[in-house]
């Protein structure tokens, strides 16, 4: 990236809504030459214009789960199992203790605490070694996370996972909302 794509994304950063007009005063192009910039930088994979949820303003509550697999074929079978879960917002691969490393979300506390230990858990995939759940108090630099949204379309009969939130105790006696991809479930995600 050279000066002027750093001037397009940190002015999209700030607000993913600028228009190409008001990106073309930033960087001093025309609106056309703006626009091809800025088309290249999405076609290369270079940057991505998406909206990111405040967990804060929305009541949810975030949390880190730090995973120690294995092996590589237990981290692939955990990627799978969750690709599609809209609980979990990023994981990634490290080197070091714990080798996998997601950020979380959920509705309400009570939730947190079933997704932090219950069948639909990370940390309750085959092939863990160790594992830490640590509840995120607070956000710094931004308030923001991309909460998948997208995959919260609750037409599913069976979650992602392949766990079925109806036998569970904790959905039962409502400390769980249950899936937000499935029928049965009871939150605002």
């Amino acid at each position: 990236m050279d000066s002027i794509d750093k001037k397009i994304v940190a002015q999209l950063q700030e607000d993913g809504r600028t228009t190409l007009n008001d990106l073309s005063k930033t960087i001093g192009f025309t609106s056309m030459g703006t626009k091809k910039r800025l088309e290249k930088l999405i076609n290369k994979g270079t940057i991505k214009v998406a909206a990111l949820i405040n967990p804060n303003a929305l009541g949810l509550h975030p949390a880190i789960v730090m995973l120690e697999m294995e092996s590589a074929e237990s981290m692939q079978n955990l990627l799978d199992r969750f690709k599609d879960c809209p609980r979990v917002v990023q994981i990634f691969k490290t080197i070091g203790g714990y080798n996998l490393i997601a950020v979380v979300i959920a509705e309400n506390q009570e939730t947190l605490e079933s997704i932090s230990m219950e069948k639909c858990s990370l940390r309750c995939s085959k092939g863990i070694r160790r594992s830490e759940f640590y509840p995120i108090s607070d956000m710094y630099f931004s308030p923001f996370l991309q909460v998948r949204e997208n995959l919260a379309h609750q037409e599913k009969t069976i979650t992602p996972c392949e766990v079925d939130c109806n036998p569970c105790r904790r959905y039962k006696s409502q400390k769980c909302v249950g899936c937000p991809t499935t029928e049965q479930y009871k939150g605002t995600l």
